[in-house]
């Protein structure tokens, strides 16, 4: 997944970004909103975790205008506003969860899969494509009943693939589900990645459209 954070706290912020990094997503951090805004409209994003008081405004008000302007971007919003009429009204704004702080990281984590399975169309964590068995939820692959290791990288683009089950991915949609804006991708990344895959998860998994993308083997 790609991700942007919307979070003043540099604290919790550097926590949240390297926890994200490290259960292998991209992932952008501002601190404003105003900057948030200037990232949503660059580059797609797959979710946000925002930050309700912001120097520049309160994060509320940056959400609604979002859904009301069609942006479906999934939207997790972390505050330390603990009130059941806090949560609610962060849900009416348009908000698909709501953490409130302090959080445990490993709790962060898990709320970003179960948005991310909502959103790919597949609630169920348990997978299984060809001789595949994958278990979302805990990021593992067994193949032939021999477990099967990705790099972060590798994982960022299976789960691109995961969650579009059966669609063509261009070679820049999974360019972008790497891409950070502080981070350059090489042009010849994506097929370095593929060819690594195949070989560890099967020749026939993920199959090359010539001249317009990748498709996953369907299930």
């Amino acid at each position: 997944m790609r991700v942007l954070l919307v979070e003043d706290d540099m604290v919790l912020g550097s926590a949240v970004r390297d926890q994200i990094a490290a259960d292998g997503h991209s992932v952008d951090w501002v601190q404003r909103l105003d900057a948030a805004g200037d990232y949503l409209r660059a580059a797609p994003y797959d979710l946000v975790l925002l930050d309700l008081m912001l120097p520049d405004g309160l994060g509320l008000n940056f959400l609604r205008k979002l859904r009301a302007s069609g942006d479906v971007t999934p939207v997790i919003i972390l505050t330390a506003l603990d009130q059941i009429s806090d949560r609610i009204e962060g849900l009416n704004a348009g908000a698909d969860d709501y953490l409130v702080k302090p959080f445990d990281l490993q709790e962060l984590t898990a709320r970003l899969k179960a948005v991310a399975r909502r959103y790919s169309g597949n609630p169920n964590p348990l997978v299984k494509i060809g001789e595949l068995e994958i278990d979302i939820a805990a990021r593992t692959i067994m193949r032939s009943g021999k477990t099967v290791t990705l790099t972060a990288r590798e994982w960022a683009l299976f789960e691109a693939f995961l969650q579009h089950p059966g669609n063509l991915l261009s070679k820049s949609q999974l360019e972008e589900t790497l891409y950070t804006f502080d981070a350059e991708i090489e042009s010849n990344t994506i097929e370095v990645h593929i060819s690594r895959m195949r070989k560890k998860l099967g020749a026939g998994v993920i199959e090359t459209v010539r001249g317009m993308g990748y498709r996953l083997e369907q299930s």
